[in-house]
């Protein structure tokens, strides 16, 4: 195993955050959690919560403690608000590596209304120029480990398998000269929770190249899952479930409606193409991020973070063989393409050893049993994807015949910015 390193991460309470925690902790790293418990917040704004129950951060960290032996740190703060005590704490405390969790990940979330996306813009954005600021103002040679979003390349299919970040390009000038580039992979975001990732990357190529900070970026696919073997040792260590329209993934979604009795829904032809990952090779690639470094003055490194892609009406369909529940198509409220192909290169974790798990090799049982032990916590009016992404798609699924799901407009936060 690689060396002990002090680890912060940032956004540690969360549905990736919180096992990568318990990952990082017990391969021997020294793991500190910052969180400002944004995600309980707005858990309770939603009026909803997580399927499985989740207890208080000190019975995690207790928990932790008393089945492992090892101690996690927690420091309640708000890296996008809090500037002075995030420098006082790198100062303060020095980590080899900080793992940044800290976004709010929800695509629907982000375009609930104008609120919801300034506040995603906001703490997003804001929340990682005050993290790459820190470093360069603490004078810290940390590597930022920073938890992206295959979102930035866009659905729309490029007809080729998409690289780990770069492109290279031939640019021909007015003289008929031949000119080789290698640039970042053009974005096409497809909501601001996504637009917000792909400015993270912009922000990451400038502190690289002027500050020489060591930045590794993961573009991740859509995890599922609940449970990793860490958070499987204690009742009170179980990781998020979450399943509503807003921050539940298509695949939990489903699992949910198909252990309550509910028909599959589907949105629009189903025919979109999604990259996707278990939540115990998201904990796995995180660590092995952390122990692969780019050396300082270097680009960043980019890394794709998945496993396969699928339809989601394949999904629908796996699940459906699975459960025996009935597939319903709904009309879409994103605004995007209703088919595309998505092909990913996911070389580099494969070369350092990752095998991942695919849906097909039945480990989507556990998910299936957990919607099921926890079906009482389920509330069913919170199931649908009601979150329209434009003004168009709103008034098309405002159109009362009878076949739509009525749409929620977003309610104001009472704490945005």
């Amino acid at each position: 195993m690689a060396a002990s390193k002090k680890i912060f991460v940032l956004g540690g309470d969360g549905f990736c955050g919180w096992p990568t925690s318990l990952h990082l902790s017990s391969l021997g790293h020294e793991v500190t959690i910052i969180d400002n418990f944004s995600r309980r917040r707005i858990d309770a704004e939603l009026g909803v919560r997580s399927l499985t129950p989740i207890v208080s951060m000190e019975q995690r960290i207790d928990a932790w403690q008393d089945v492992s032996g090892s101690v996690l740190k927690f420091h309640y703060l708000d890296v996008a608000e809090d500037y002075a005590q995030l420098v006082h704490l790198l100062e303060t405390e020095r980590p080899d590596t900080i793992v940044h969790f800290a976004e709010q990940r929800a695509a629907p979330y982000s375009m609930r209304g104008a609120a919801e996306k300034r506040y995603t813009v906001g703490n997003n954005v804001g929340g990682t120029h005050n993290v790459l600021n820190a470093l360069v103002e603490s004078d810290l040679d940390c590597h930022l480990v920073h938890l992206g979003t295959m979102g930035v390349y866009g659905y729309g299919g490029a007809g080729f398998e998409i690289p780990e970040g770069y492109l290279e390009v031939d640019v021909t000038d007015r003289e008929g000269k031949r000119h080789e580039w290698e640039i970042l992979y053009p974005t096409r975001p497809g909501s601001v929770y996504h637009m917000t990732k792909s400015i993270d990357q912009l922000m990451f190529q400038f502190y690289a190249q002027n500050d020489a900070l060591r930045i590794t970026d993961l573009h991740q696919g859509i995890v599922w899952g609940t449970q990793t073997a860490e958070t499987r040792r204690h009742p009170d260590l179980v990781n998020r479930f979450d399943y509503d329209g807003e921050y539940g993934t298509v695949l939990n979604r489903f699992l949910v409606q198909a252990a309550t009795g509910h028909p599959l829904t589907v949105h629009g032809t189903g025919g979109q193409t999604r990259a996707f990952i278990n939540i115990q090779d998201t904990v796995r690639c995180i660590a092995l991020a952390v122990d692969h470094p780019p050396r300082r003055g270097e680009r960043v490194k980019i890394l794709n973070q998945i496993a396969e892609t699928l339809r989601v009406r394949d999904l629908a369909a796996l699940v459906s063989e699975v459960t025996g529940a009935r597939v319903e198509y709904r009309p879409n409220p994103r605004k995007e393409a209703a088919e595309n192909d998505l092909e990913v290169s996911n070389a580099t974790f494969r070369a350092l050893g990752l095998d991942p798990i695919t849906l097909h090799e039945g480990l989507l049982q556990e998910t299936l049993e957990i919607s099921t032990r926890f079906a009482d916590r389920v509330d069913p009016d919170h199931i649908p994807a009601r979150t329209a992404w434009s003004r168009e798609e709103r008034a098309r699924l405002d159109e009362p015949d009878g076949k739509v799901v009525p749409f929620t407009r977003g309610a104001p936060r009472t704490d945005a910015a």
